[in-house]
């Protein structure tokens, strides 16, 4: 049996270590997951007060028109409801994008490094890919327009960017989107958009009625720490909108996903609680870093990119050890790094000691 042959270009995801598995192998109690960027001061404890309360029927199938929640980002967002779509997490309307713009003899612009699923998905569907190297972590955004032809279907902005945490500015933004051909599809995702900076926000929703050929992506997984329920949703016109409700399940998002991001969005005292004590950790840990030395990726999100002195495999190896997991950085094209989550202050304190003793070991 034959499937497509971009198939044979790729790997399906590769899982990390169960964390059982790992406190077996190192007889470790307790393991600190610092590499998915997950939020680790949980959710609005509000969710669990809603499911003490109430019974969540699963005998029939969800709203597929996601109707409660659809109006209030609407309402909130200033948008209409038409042009919202929600997908299973910002990663399903990935693909959804791919599926619907994309084919063999296109082609789509992309930096690099970025969120690996862009590409992924791509390949796929048989476009051409043209990756444009990042320029200290920031993306090439001059680079990305030149590369811009009239087979280029979609250009794909991640903004703070994933690996590296930096974030475009609004003026540099602007200018790319104006200069960008009507043709072409521009994705910006904001998965982390809620950890920027007020003064680096893009306002990119205000440019939704100027730029009929820009989506936004935002989430529910990474600020409000629902990255378990899987969802996310999409801005754009209503005629893109309308192209990936085609291609979309009827059913992609469940109840229960709905209902409880629909309360997580109502509930801004754990999201503003979520940012603060994610910039404090990360003031506080920066700090820790430009003592010992080490560089940095600036970082506009809830993790950062950290040069290391050997390879970023070496201090994963190192950490797994004592119960800490990370990112390294050749899983993600940028070796002798790592990526790591801001986490508890306890936590943090306690890889500090750690980067503290590997540090003086290589030294």
């Amino acid at each position: 049996m034959k499937g497509k042959a971009a198939l044979e270009l790729l790997e399906p995801y590769q899982q990390g270590k169960q964390i059982q598995d790992i406190k077996d192998q190192y007889g470790i109690d307790r393991i600190v997951k610092l590499s998915s960027n997950e939020n680790p001061y949980g959710y609005s404890s509000k969710i669990d007060a809603f499911l003490l309360e109430h019974r969540l029927g699963f005998d029939m199938y969800p709203d597929g028109y996601t109707a409660e929640l659809r109006t209030a980002l609407a309402l909130k967002l200033k948008v209409e409801e038409s042009e919202i779509v929600f997908g299973s997490g910002s990663e399903e309307i990935v693909q959804m994008i791919c599926r619907a713009f994309l084919y063999p003899g296109v082609n789509t612009v992309m930096p690099k490094p970025t969120f690996p699923q862009y590409k992924h998905n791509a390949v796929i569907e048989g476009a051409e890919i043209k990756e444009i190297p990042t320029k200290g972590g920031y993306l090439d955004l001059a680079s990305i327009l030149a590369a811009v032809d009239d087979d280029t279907q979609v250009v794909w902005l991640c903004s703070p960017n994933n690996p590296t945490g930096n974030a475009m500015a609004k003026q540099d933004f602007y200018d790319f989107i104006t200069r960008c051909p009507e043709h072409v599809l521009v994705v910006l995702d904001e998965a982390y958009y809620e950890y920027l900076d007020p003064v680096r926000d893009l306002e990119s929703i205000k440019q939704l009625p100027n730029f009929k050929n820009l989506i936004i992506l935002r989430t529910f997984s990474k600020a409000y720490g629902l990255a378990g329920l899987r969802i996310g949703y999409g801005l754009a016109a209503e005629q893109i909108i309308t192209k990936l409700n085609v291609v979309r399940g009827p059913f992609n998002t469940t109840s229960i996903a709905q209902k409880l991001a629909l309360i997580a969005w109502k509930d801004g005292e754990f999201l503003n609680q979520t940012i603060s004590n994610n910039n404090r950790v990360k003031r506080s840990f920066q700090y820790f870093l430009d003592q010992i030395g080490w560089e940095y990726y600036p970082s506009e999100t809830n993790f950062l990119l950290v040069c290391t002195p050997k390879s970023g495999i070496d201090l994963f190896e190192y950490l797994i050890k004592h119960g800490f997991i990370v990112r390294p950085g050749e899983l993600l094209g940028i070796p002798n790094t790592i990526r790591l989550t801001l986490g508890l202050e306890k936590d943090m304190e306690q890889l500090q000691q750690l980067l503290l003793t590997y540090n003086n070991e290589e030294t």
